[in-house]
């Protein structure tokens, strides 16, 4: 049984669940730098690269993973944010300076999922996750619009931040939560019998919250229940996040990454030398974590896997 760090990899073993996620002799890699706010990076099978946002440079960033090449995908991006995959393969982009959430055809059309709210401008998506249904989930801080440096300042509209669904039918955008101070990443347990939602309220309110909760989702799908309490972060405040196969959860922290086993308990650390904000499992087999750091891009190869977009 191994606790503590090994030597050289960027991995800390804080309980021995945390053994069977690591590879011992795998390392954490910077592949890239050059950003000012990496953000939002998602993973796209069938090309083989992974997308991420630069948010103050209006930007989102491609890296082939072929080639290790890395290029600009799409510019002006309306300083995208969060992105993800739908179902069909296709990328899914919240967008501060637009205010709404896109998803981008395979004719390279962009189509919006989400901008208003009971007629009111919603106020910059965050991030955002699809379910198996094609409903399209995601969160709404004010960040893009507080000051100029990630999208326009204005005022919010809808004078909250709230957690919405898109219905993949009808388009239809709903308010599923409405008790989170500054709602932020979010991701489905394996099974989509939860909602893990982070709470960033503490960037703007001394003592908010820093903590993810898990929500319950209904039987129909599309309505939450009951909020507990996940994991309260013990450095700096959690962002983005996802969940792998086995029910893991892999957050964003100023340290680097936090694992936390399904129970809620921390079992182990992927040390980042610069402030992260998101992450994403990739690779041909999803056993690769890409992990945005500040101003790069780093990863390193787990033993485990993330959960497949495809079911």
């Amino acid at each position: 049984m191994f606790h503590g760090q090994l030597e050289g990899t960027g991995v800390e073993v804080l309980d021995p669940r945390f053994e069977c996620c690591i590879i011992g002799h795998a390392r954490v890699e910077r592949l890239w730098t050059g950003a000012r706010w990496s953000e939002g990076p998602a993973w796209l099978a069938a090309g083989r690269y992974l997308v991420w946002s630069d948010i103050p440079n209006n930007r989102i960033l491609r890296l082939d993973d072929c080639s290790g090449a890395v290029s600009v995908f799409r510019n002006p991006s309306n300083n995208a944010n969060g992105n993800t995959v739908d179902r069909q393969g296709r990328l899914v982009t919240c967008e501060h300076l637009a205010r709404r959430v896109t998803r981008t055809n395979f004719d390279g059309s962009i189509a919006v999922v989400a901008d208003r709210y009971k007629g009111k401008r919603l106020n910059s998506p965050n991030d955002v996750v699809v379910k198996s249904d094609g409903s399209v989930w995601f969160t709404d801080p004010p960040y893009g619009i507080l000051f100029d440096y990630e999208g326009d300042r204005a005022e919010s509209e809808i004078g909250a931040c709230h957690v919405y669904r898109a219905d993949p039918d009808t388009g239809e955008v709903t308010m599923v939560a409405d008790d989170f101070d500054k709602p932020n990443g979010l991701a489905f347990s394996p099974d989509e019998k939860h909602l893990y939602v982070a709470d960033t309220g503490i960037t703007h309110r001394q003592g908010g919250p820093k903590h993810i909760r898990r929500l319950d989702v209904h039987a129909d799908g599309r309505t939450l229940g009951k909020s507990t309490l996940f994991a309260d972060c013990t450095a700096g405040l959690f962002d983005g996040f996802r969940v792998d196969e086995d029910g893991r959860l892999w957050a964003s922290a100023a340290d680097g990454v936090h694992c936390y086993d399904p129970d809620g308990t921390l079992i182990g650390k992927i040390w980042i030398p610069e402030l992260v904000s998101n992450l994403c499992f990739g690779g041909d087999k999803l056993n690769r974590l890409f992990i945005c750091g500040t101003t790069s891009l780093y990863s390193i190869y787990l033993a485990i896997n993330g959960i497949s977009p495809f079911g």
